[in-house]
């Protein structure tokens, strides 16, 4: 089997799939839809980070596609439904960056606190401005943030031990970590905090929660961050209240248009504005993460690939396979209909074979089993039942 790894996997991830057998094409930056239309037929496994963006036409063009990995947090650029459809599993890193955002996140909040990018700019050009102008403390600010899943909590953690004030906003219920307080709407937050840092997820419905009315909305003095989607904001509404002085700074790692490969030009209306931090889309890149990434992400893939787990896949239906305990497994992706598994059984029972163990869960249309038996299927068992109607796909395993 042959495995694609895009924009600069972990090697880790690479070494993983190579001693699984698998031959490995790793490359440094993203591809385009007709680029990944032309690299795919033959590849097996697809890996990617934020920056390729696998369509309806990408997976067509994956006719031996089995799973795409997302060595990421988000799964947005993937469209997981149409994967889902034609039986693709999509895994990704829920919570393998998330200390790396967090970090940089609160060295940016004290770095736009003391103004630091003004100061080392300075120094670099031979100028000694010694002065506390605009420079504060982050104890005893607020801190708000919108977002309050895994790195929003966390973050929410560190900031309190710094000690900062910790208000969040979230449209899911969340319990608070610490001394935070949950506000009722975002534009209380957005009126009480000293700082607003962004971390939200990349839905359709978040695009442009960020504009000029939620800016005008900020404390005067205010800094803002966004560490989560560049598509939430609009960035030049952000530069003109940062020109205007509404607000003191702004440190942004995401952006809605990013160069595909390593040494691309970069542009942003961001760009040479004081007390404003632009970062490439490091959040979670630090060698800890994306080695935890590369190691949790590829043996997902590769557990799919070898025996049919599916847990933790963010698409197809949540399957943990059993302790093998016969000679034969049988993976099996359905339409999910009332009636499957007792079919699935009887065939195997018309062949004189014996289910040894079994798994089997739904999520949406689809429902997945995984068979143990205690026999090899007959290909002739195997062909009626990848001829049912309701059949996905149907894989098998010798143990």
């Amino acid at each position: 089997m042959k495995a694609i790894l895009l924009e600069n996997i972990h090697s880790v991830a690479a070494a993983a799939f190579r001693r699984a057998g698998f031959e490995v094409d790793a490359r440094s930056g993203s591809l385009s839809e007709d680029e990944l239309i032309a690299a795919l037929p033959g590849v097996s496994v697809l890996g990617i980070r934020s920056n390729t963006t696998v369509t309806p036409a990408v997976l067509d063009a994956g006719k031996d596609l089995l799973a795409v990995g997302c060595f990421c947090i988000g799964t947005n650029q993937v469209d997981l439904e149409s994967a889902a459809e034609r039986g693709v599993a999509v895994f990704n890193a829920p919570y393998s960056n998330t200390r790396s955002v967090v970090e940089l996140v609160m060295g940016e909040i004290v770095a736009l606190a003391r103004r630091l990018t003004e100061k080392t700019q300075r120094m670099h050009e031979g100028v000694w401005d010694k002065s506390a102008k605009g420079s504060h403390e982050v104890r005893r600010r607020t801190l708000g943030i919108v977002g309050y899943g895994n790195i929003g909590t966390q973050l929410s953690t560190i900031a309190e031990a710094f000690g900062m004030r910790v208000i969040f906003f979230d449209t899911a219920d969340r319990l608070a970590h610490g001394n935070a307080s949950r506000v009722g709407s975002l534009e209380q937050l957005l009126a009480e905090a000293d700082v607003v840092s962004i971390h939200v997820d990349g839905r359709p419905g978040n695009a442009g929660l960020f504009g000029a009315e939620q800016f005008a909305m900020m404390k005067p003095g205010a800094a803002f961050i966004n560490a989560s989607r560049g598509m939430v904001v609009d960035e030049i509404a952000l530069r003109d209240h940062i020109r205007s002085g509404h607000l003191s700074g702004a440190a942004i790692d995401v952006f809605p248009l990013e160069p595909k490969a390593q040494g691309d030009p970069f542009d942003s209306p961001l760009r040479g504005l004081d007390n404003v931090i632009l970062t490439p889309h490091v959040g979670g890149s630090t060698q800890e993460a994306q080695e935890g990434i590369g190691h949790f992400v590829a043996n997902k893939l590769i557990g799919f690939v070898e025996a049919g787990g599916t847990a933790l896949s963010v698409n197809l239906p949540q399957v943990a396979p059993p302790h093998p305990q016969g000679a034969f497994r049988m993976g099996y992706l359905h339409e999910n209909l009332p009636g499957v598994l007792a079919g699935i059984n009887r065939l195997l029972a018309d062949a004189g074979v014996n289910v040894v163990g079994q798994s089997l869960s739904t999520r949406g249309g689809h429902g997945y089993v995984l068979t143990d038996t205690d026999a090899v299927l007959s290909d002739a068992t195997l062909s009626a039942l990848r001829q049912s109607p309701q059949t996905v796909w149907l894989r098998s395993w010798r143990l």
